[in-house]
């Protein structure tokens, strides 16, 4: 380990470390009162974090013995992953401080899903991706259950759980496959192996993974949990699932079919394909009959994920460009979606059935 090698995890080093601190802070000072100082601070250092990213990143870093990779696809990703938290946070204190929901837990277990898909963005390493993106998800689990005198919250958190870990457990079993047939875990040794022809486990392996990340994005027919969950999560918590860990999940995807299996797109893009048409599809079709409006946010997120994954699936460096040219534009337009829901009012009361 160099000193160069930690310069280059300094922002996830950084939030990591202030999430704990800011854990400490609370628990031995005022707890909830302290929960709206907690929400600017995290708001204001994930904005600084971004700037930072943007100036100081060049070139590509491969650091920590190939575990972990700097460059300019992880560094746009991870810019549009913080400026996102950051505006979801901004917009979510009003609410949920009207509501009884904001406690000092909310924005820290949302700066540890936030450096959990830092990591998940720039993992050249099969036991990267997972540590991120079970950072990732562990964290968004309990967010998803925070209001706990509300059933449907509880039943919302319950869910993500379960399909949760079925959907990790379908990537490890992937990951497990791919380490087997191709003997190494790092993502170059991973494109090394394809090259000289692919054996039918490591496909196997593959498709797995594929399965997997694809309950992360709610790609269909990976898309049950989405609808429940979005309309029983509190209203801002439901804007931070459409936004941020979409595009740390889209990134992921691009990162592992690129950089591990970049040598075969003709194998893997048949699998994008599947799942892009039965996304848009879906997306579109299941939306008419919503009469919740946090519903139909998650019937159109699943349809964009499909039109997302239409780039990927062209196998070439102009699609994953163009995929997150399209999250960026995507994450702009669901914060300004997810800002009119929350100010929309019906008889006084907030829209969507779980307040």
């Amino acid at each position: 380990m160099t000193s160069a090698d930690f310069q280059t995890l300094l922002p996830e080093i950084v939030l990591a470390g202030y999430a704990m601190a800011a854990l400490l802070a609370a628990v031995y000072t005022t707890k909830d009162k302290l929960a709206p100082l907690l929400v600017w601070a995290t708001a204001g250092l994930f904005v600084a974090l971004g700037l930072y990213i943007g100036a100081t990143g060049a070139g590509e870093r491969l650091v920590f013995s190939g575990l972990f990779v700097d460059d300019p696809f992880a560094r746009f990703a991870k810019v549009t992953i913080l400026l996102s938290a950051a505006a979801v946070l901004v917009m979510s204190q009003d609410y949920m401080t009207r509501r009884g929901l904001l406690r000092f837990e909310y924005p820290i277990l949302v700066t540890l899903a936030v450096v959990g898909m830092m990591v998940m963005v720039s993992s050249a390493d099969l036991i990267t991706l997972y540590m991120g993106l079970e950072l990732q998800s562990l964290s968004l689990y309990v967010v998803a259950a925070m209001r706990r005198d509300s059933a449907r919250s509880s039943e919302a958190g319950l869910k993500y759980f379960v399909l949760g870990a079925l959907s990790s457990g379908l990537l490890l079993y992937g990951a497990s496959l791919t380490y087997g047939y191709a003997g190494t875990t790092q993502f170059a040794g991973i494109l090394s192996t394809v090259q000289d022809g692919v054996p039918l486990g490591l496909l196997f392996g593959l498709v797995f993974m594929l399965a997997g990340l694809a309950f992360k994005v709610s790609a269909a027919p990976f898309h049950m949990w989405t609808p429940d969950v979005y309309e029983g999560s509190p209203t801002p918590v439901t804007a931070f699932f459409a936004t941020a860990p979409k595009v740390a999940a889209m990134g992921l995807i691009a990162r592992l079919v690129q950089d591990a299996f970049g040598g075969i797109p003709g194998q893997w893009g048949q699998v994008l394909a599947a799942l892009a048409v039965a996304s848009m599809f879906l997306g579109a079709v299941a939306a008419i009959g919503q009469r919740d409006i946090k519903r139909l946010m998650a019937y159109s997120s699943i349809g964009h994920m499909g039109f997302a994954l239409v780039g990927l699936a062209a196998g070439t460096q102009p699609g994953v460009m163009g995929v997150m040219i399209y999250m960026a534009i995507y994450l702009v337009m669901t914060l300004g979606t997810f800002a009119a829901i929350l100010a929309m009012r019906v008889d006084g009361k907030p829209v969507g059935r779980s307040h």
